[in-house]
């Protein structure tokens, strides 16, 4: 499993128009690419921990997208969907981080005491 991890903060004074247009877009993509599995989506929330002061406030939204397979993430990537959702995320963004990795589970854990 990959899974396809993007940390956005949408730019100050985006307007509704240009939410809408990036909600719909994604909405697109999810629903007309037939390789995503599963999305999830969500709003950072500080709880009062140490790191809520100490972490960067580069991200307000999260979402993690999963495919089966590499493959499938390039699916999406290449479709036109993703374009125009490409396209919507750059003009609402303001910083974003995107990150993929391959979903391991907890038994996965054991290749950080191998790596040197």
């Amino acid at each position: 499993m990959i899974a396809h991890v993007v940390l956005i903060k949408p730019k100050s004074g985006l307007s509704r128009d240009d939410r809408r247009a990036f909600v719909a877009a994604f909405e697109t993509a999810l629903n007309e690419i037939p390789s995503v599995r599963r999305v999830q989506f969500g709003r950072r929330v500080k709880i009062g921990a140490g790191y809520d002061t100490s972490a960067s406030d580069a991200a307000d939204y999260l979402a993690c997208i999963e495919f089966d397979d590499v493959a499938g993430l390039q699916t999406y990537l290449r479709h036109p969907a993703h374009q125009e959702l490409g396209f919507r995320f750059n003009q609402a963004a303001a910083a974003a981080n995107v990150y993929d990795f391959e979903l391991e589970g907890v038994e996965g854990l054991a290749r950080l005491l191998e790596e040197e």
